[in-house]
């Protein structure tokens, strides 16, 4: 009788073992899941906040900055131009003019001290930067969760777990899009 007794205790401690490993395998699985979820909101958000913020500020900007509005049409035609041009000359011209434009733009802010547009661009920079710098964070963040669940997925068990979970399919990672690494163009 004590024989079947430790016969049951082992099976039972082999049961709960073997529960317990499932159900933690299987809870790993959702909440890896979920993780991505929960980045790729992270980085919907921080991009939601871009389309929100950006065209208000650029709205706001322009209204103050309407007559300096020929000095930045000429900074963007000759911005663009210099990432178009092909030789070094070309790049070198397009740079001197773009030094002659930013020299006039300079001394119309001398000219007016008290110009309010001058904090507006300012501000429009230093919240462009902030915003980017934020959805990068974001991305980064969301990338690495991705990787972490990827990982799982190909692992010798976490294959099944996640299958059992009903997350079998490979989360994407945020790529850039082809000619991000080209500079983007701010048009007022």
């Amino acid at each position: 009788m004590k024989k079947i007794w430790i016969v049951l205790g082992v099976i039972l401690v082999v049961v709960i073992m073997a529960f317990s490993w499932y159900k933690g395998g299987y809870n790993q699985a959702i909440a890896k899941d979920e993780a991505v979820k929960s980045a790729w909101a992270q980085v919907d958000n921080q991009l939601q906040r871009r389309n929100d913020l950006i065209p208000n500020l650029i709205s706001t900007v322009k209204g103050f900055a309407a007559h300096e509005k020929e000095i930045f049409t000429e900074v963007t035609r000759l911005r663009s131009q210099w990432g178009k041009s092909a030789s070094i000359g070309s790049k070198i011209e397009n740079a001197n003019a773009m030094g002659g434009a930013l020299s006039r733009l300079l001394l119309v802010a001398e000219n007016y001290p008290q110009l309010k547009s001058n904090e507006n661009f300012l501000s429009l920079q230093a919240q462009l930067e902030g915003t980017e710098n934020r959805i990068a964070v974001e991305r980064m963040r969301y990338n690495l969760t991705v990787k972490d669940f990827n990982r799982f997925q190909r692992l010798f068990f976490g294959r099944f777990f996640a299958a059992q979970a009903g997350v079998t399919e490979p989360a994407a990672y945020f790529e850039a899009v082809e000619g991000a690494s080209k500079v983007p163009e701010v048009k007022f």
